[in-house]
């Protein structure tokens, strides 16, 4: 029987803490043959606090954790009879269905792709109104034209002794509203 990753619903808030209590489950039942990586997707976002730029991770499937292992009455049980943990998602109560190799694929890259070059917390879309923060145009408000996350950058058009002026920022120069 081979591993494939199954998508576990717990409290949200307590991902981690039933994460650590699986861990230390399967090492007590000695059943480190039937799991591969547990994990809680998570990814490096970065903001500014007090003009200095900060990293945390954020969580993108919040409630969510992800079990890499061989599906059996015996791996069942460990897994559902964990405190905090809900329900396994996708198939039914007692026969849950493994995500797609695709799926895991892409989850496990986003995550790769968080911690190698870290996402902005706050999400811009052109059209919003945001206020600049920093640099020459700092106390100004404008409306974001374009959004390049790749460079973390923003067109803004910001009126300027009357007349609209598209300005490049970067995400750490603007808030919103």
């Amino acid at each position: 029987m081979s591993k494939r990753w199954y998508v576990i619903q717990a409290y949200s808030g307590f991902e981690a803490q039933v994460k650590r209590s699986l861990e230390e489950r399967i090492n007590r039942l000695e059943l480190q043959d039937k799991f591969g990586e547990i994990l809680v997707p998570t990814e490096e976002v970065v903001e500014m606090k007090e003009g200095q730029k900060r990293k945390s991770e954020r969580k993108f499937f919040p409630g969510y954790v992800l079990v890499n292992m061989e599906m059996d009455d015996e791996t069942w049980h460990v897994v559902n009879d964990l405190p905090r943990v809900l329900r396994f998602i996708g198939g039914t109560g007692d026969r849950p269905a493994p995500i797609s190799e695709a799926e895991a694929n892409q989850i496990l890259q986003r995550v790769q792709d968080g911690a190698e070059s870290p996402r902005p917390k706050v999400l811009f879309e052109p059209g919003e109104v945001v206020r600049v923060t920093d640099g020459p145009f700092n106390d100004f408000t404008g409306v974001v034209e374009e959004v390049n996350y790749e460079k973390s950058k923003l067109c803004v058009e910001v009126v300027i002794f009357g007349r609209s002026t598209p300005v490049e920022l970067e995400f750490s120069q603007v808030a919103k509203g």
